[in-house]
C-alpha cells in the first residue's frame, strides 16, 4: 500500500540533513561551521535517545495492548533509519575532513597525542597530573563482574592493555573522559603568537597512558573511542498514590539506567575489545552499532574554542521601535499592542514588564508558564522580587519537559521557599502554552495585560532563535489568558474553562476543530471561485488528519504556502493538486521557531500566532495558546516578514515529496536570505521611528524657545 504521508522519523533526519548542509556550506564562517557539526551530533543523539528507543518499544510491545500511538511497520522505520544515519555519518566525516584543512588555513592546529612538539609534551603531562588523573577512574573491566554503568552523553576510551614481549596476557580498560568536568577542549603552548594548538581531552589521556598502567606491567597501550545513547524516555504510570514529582524523580534515576539504543565506536576499535563491550552491552541488535571515526560526541563542538581572527557577523538585538521613547514597558503595553520578533528585537522588555509589575505598588497577582528556563532565569528572579514586595506569583512548571526535568525540580522548590504558587501537573498534559497574565488595580478596578507567545520565556535561546511575542493589555485576550490559568489551577474540575475562550484557540480542546473549520472554509471558497489562500509556517507538520486535510485543500485549488522548519510529513507534489503547493524549510544562523498562521477568509484574514506545532502531541495531548493578532500595523509586519522568508533563494530548501534538500535557488533575482533582510526591515523601521522622534523633539524644543 502507498504511503499518503512521509514517516516521520524519516523527515526529522532530512531535516538534520539539512543542518549538516550548513556545516558544509563554505559561505557560512568556520566557526559556525564548527558549531553546525555539534548540532547536528547533539540532535542525533536526542533522535536515537527518544524517537529509536520509542520505535524499539513498539517492537518488544507489538501484539499487547498499550497507550502508545503506534507507527506503522517501526522495524522497516528502524531500517531505513539505519540506512540514513550511516549515509549522513559518511558525508559527516568528509565535512570534518573538510573543516580540518579550513582550520589549518587560519592557523589553528587540532593535534593528537603524537604531534606534540617537546613543550607541549611537558605541558601536556602536566595538565594530566593537576588536573585529569583527580577526575579519572580507571577499570579494568574484564576482573568486574557487573560491567560498569555508562553514563549518557559521555565518552570513553576503550584501552587494549598488552606487553611486546607477550609475557602478559592482554587485557581491556575502561576510562570516561571527564569532559564534563574539565571541558573538551584544551589549549596548548605555542611559539607563534599567529598559530593556535588544540588538544581534545581524551586525547591528553591517550598520552599519558602508560602514567595509568605501567604500574600493572604492561608497556603497549592502543586506545579508541566509543559512546553510549540510551534510550531517555520517562515513563509516567497511573500510580495515583504516587505523586508526579515522585515519578519524575524516580523517571530521572530510571532514564539512566536506559537500555543502549546506539553504540558509536571507532572503526578502527580491535575487533576484540569490539566483540566483548556488545556482549557486555546486550547490543545484539545490528541497527545499534554505528561506525564512525576517531572523534565521537561532537556535540562539543558547539562551544570550540574562538581561537579565531576572522569573527562571526551576529548583529546585536536591538529594542522595539514602540519602546525606544519611554522608560516604562508597561505604560506603553497598557496603551497598545507590542509585538516583538526575537531575536531580531531585545527580549529585555519581557523581563523589565515582570520587573515593573513586581515592584508597581497597584499589581496584585503575577501569573505566569515556564517551560525551558534559562540557567540564571531573570524571568524567576522577577517572580521572586514580585513575591518580596506582596504580590501573589502563580507560575506553571511543566516538570515534563524534556532533558529539563531535572531543572526544572530544581526551579519548583527555588519558587516554592520563595513563597510562589507553584503548579507542577494536569494527567496526560504537558503544558506548552507560553503566556502571562498581570493582574493591576487602576482607578477602582482591574485592568488585565502581560503576553502570549510562540517561545520559551528564556533570554538565552532569545538570542538564537526565532520567535514572535506579543505585549497587549487586549481585554478579550487578556481574559482568555485568565481563563486559560484558571484550568491549570482548577483542571479537576473539567475543561469549562478552556471550552469558555471566545477569541484565544486553546489546545487540548479547540484548536484542532477550528483548523479544520478554517481549512474547509478555504475549501469552499476555492470551490466558489473566489480567491483562498492559506500560509502556514511552523517547526513541525505531523498530524495526518491536519494532512488529509490540506491535501482537500491543494485539490479545491486552495493557494498553500507552507514554511516548515523541520518534521513535515506531507506530500507536496501531486498531479491533483489544482495550484502547486509552496513548501520550503529555512535553516540558517538563528533556529526558525514561531508558528504563524494565515487564513485568507474571504478577504477577512485572520492572522495568529500559537505555541503549538501541527502535531498529535501538541493539538491532543498539550495545553497550548494560539492568539490572534488584531492591531492592523502587526499584521502587517508580521505578513511583510513570512513574505520575506517565502522568498527566501539563499537558506532555503524545498520540502519536495523526497525530502531531498534541494536548495530553493532563483539565479535571476537578487539574493535573499531571509533572516538578514528581517534584520534590515525591522531596523529600518527603528531607523524611522528615531528620526520622527528627533524631529518631534527639536519641533517641541522650537515652541519652547518660541514662548520664552
Amino acid at each position: 500500500m502507498k504511503r499518503k504521508t512521509i514517516p516521520r522519523d524519516i523527515s526529522w533526519l532530512s531535516f538534520n540533513g539539512r543542518v549538516l548542509q550548513e556545516a558544509a556550506d563554505p559561505t557560512v564562517p568556520l566557526r559556525e561551521r564548527l558549531r553546525f557539526l555539534g548540532i547536528f551530533s547533539n540532535n542525533l543523539d536526542e533522535f536515537f535517545r527518544v524517537r529509536v528507543a520509542t520505535l524499539n518499544r513498539m517492537i518488544e510491545f507489538s501484539g499487547r495492548k498499550v497507550n502508545m500511538h503506534m507507527e506503522i511497520a517501526p522495524e522497516k522505520i528502524l531500517d531505513e533509519i539505519q540506512y540514513t544515519v550511516l549515509e549522513q555519518q559518511d558525508r559527516f566525516n568528509e565535512i570534518w575532513e573538510s573543516i580540518t584543512e579550513e582550520l589549518e588555513k587560519e592557523k589553528i592546529f587540532l593535534l593528537t597525542e603524537k604531534d606534540l612538539n617537546k613543550d607541549q609534551q611537558k605541558f601536556v603531562q602536566t595538565y594530566f597530573e593537576e588536573e585529569v588523573r583527580p577526575n579519572i577512574i580507571p577499570l579494568m573491566i574484564e576482573s568486574i563482574p557487573q560491567f560498569p554503568y555508562l553514563r549518557d552523553k559521555s565518552i570513553y576510551l576503550g584501552v587494549v592493555l598488552s606487553r611486546k614481549d607477550a609475557t602478559l596476557k592482554r587485557t581491556y580498560a575502561l576510562i570516561e573522559i571527564p569532559s564534563r568536568l574539565l571541558g573538551r577542549f584544551v589549549i596548548l603552548p605555542s611559539t607563534s603568537p599567529d598559530e593556535n594548538y588544540i588538544i581534545l581531552l581524551e586525547d591528553v589521556v591517550r598520552y599519558n597512558l602508560s602514567r595509568i598502567f605501567s604500574y600493572f606491567g604492561y608497556d603497549k597501550y592502543q586506545s579508541w573511542v566509543f559512546k553510549v545513547t540510551k534510550d531517555a524516555e520517562i515513563d509516567i504510570d497511573n500510580d495515583i498514590s504516587t505523586s508526579l514529582i515522585q515519578k519524575i524523580e524516580r523517571g530521572l534515576k530510571n532514564r539512566r539506567k536506559g537500555k543502549p539504543v546506539r553504540f558509536v565506536y571507532d572503526r578502527e576499535m580491535d575487533v576484540g575489545l569490539l566483540q566483548f563491550l556488545i556482549k557486555r552491552l546486550n547490543l545484539v541488535k545490528k541497527g545499534n552499532l554505528i561506525p564512525g571515526g576517531r572523534i565521537h560526541n561532537f556535540r562539543h563542538f558547539i562551544d570550540f574554542p574562538d581561537v579565531f581572527t576572522k569573527k562571526g557577523q551576529r548583529k546585536k538585538p536591538f529594542m522595539h521601535p514602540a519602546l525606544m521613547k519611554t522608560q516604562r514597558v508597561t505604560d506603553i503595553v497598557l496603551e497598545q499592542d507590542v509585538m516583538l520578533h526575537f531575536p531580531y528585537h531585545s527580549f529585555n522588555p519581557v523581563i523589565d514588564l515582570l520587573r515593573e509589575a513586581a515592584i508597581d505598588p497597584n499589581v496584585t497577582s503575577i501569573k505566569i508558564t515556564c517551560y525551558r528556563l534559562a540557567a540564571n532565569s531573570k524571568v524567576v528572579n522577577a517572580l521572586i522580587n514580585a513575591v518580596r514586595n506582596g504580590k501573589s506569583v502563580t507560575a506553571m512548571v511543566e516538570l515534563r519537559a524534556r532533558f529539563e526535568e531535572e531543572a526544572n525540580l530544581e526551579w519548583k522548590d527555588r519558587l516554592e521557599e520563595e513563597g510562589v504558587k507553584v503548579i507542577v501537573s494536569i494527567p496526560n498534559q504537558k503544558v506548552h502554552a507560553k503566556m502571562c497574565l498581570i493582574k493591576k488595580r487602576v482607578d477602582a478596578r482591574t485592568i488585565h495585560y502581560g503576553f502570549v507567545s510562540t517561545g520559551n520565556l528564556n533570554e538565552k535561546t532569545a538570542k538564537l532563535y526565532g520567535d514572535h511575542c506579543l505585549l497587549t493589555s487586549n481585554r478579550n485576550i487578556m481574559a482568555d489568558v485568565n481563563r486559560m490559568f484558571n484550568y491549570l489551577e482548577k483542571w479537576k474540575e473539567g475543561t469549562a474553562s478552556l471550552k469558555s475562550c471566545k477569541t484565544l484557540i486553546p489546545c487540548p480542546i479547540m484548536l484542532r476543530k477550528e483548523l479544520l473549520r478554517m481549512i474547509n472554509r478555504e475549501i469552499k471558497f476555492a470551490r466558489a471561485k473566489r480567491p483562498a489562500s492559506i500560509i502556514l509556517k511552523m517547526n513541525s507538520l505531523s498530524d495526518e488528519e491536519l494532512i488529509y486535510k490540506l491535501y482537500d485543500a491543494a485539490r479545491a485549488g486552495v493557494e498553500l504556502k507552507l514554511i516548515v522548519r523541520g518534521i513535515f510529513c506531507m506530500f507536496s507534489q501531486n498531479k491533483k493538486f489544482i495550484k502547486p503547493v509552496s513548501a520550503i524549510s529555512i535553516v540558517d544562523e538563528y533556529l526558525e521557531h514561531a508558528r504563524v498562521f494565515i487564513f485568507h477568509n474571504g478577504g477577512k484574514e485572520k492572522v495568529y500566532i500559537s505555541s503549538a506545532d501541527w502535531m498529535v502531541r501538541n493539538l491532543d495531548h498539550r495545553v497550548e495558546a494560539t492568539c490572534p493578532v488584531l492591531d492592523e500595523q502587526i499584521i502587517s509586519e508580521l505578513k511583510a516578514i513570512l513574505e520575506i522568508q517565502l522568498s527566501d533563494n539563499v537558506k532555503a530548501r524545498w520540502l519536495d515529496n523526497e525530502l531531498s534538500n534541494e536548495y530553493k535557488r532563483d539565479h535571476s533575482k537578487k539574493k535573499i536570505r531571509s533572516q538578514i533582510e528581517i534584520y534590515n526591515y525591522l531596523h529600518q523601521k527603528n531607523i524611522k521611528t528615531a528620526e520622527t522622534i528627533h524631529l518631534a523633539t527639536t519641533e517641541m524644543n522650537r515652541e519652547i524657545v518660541s514662548a520664552v
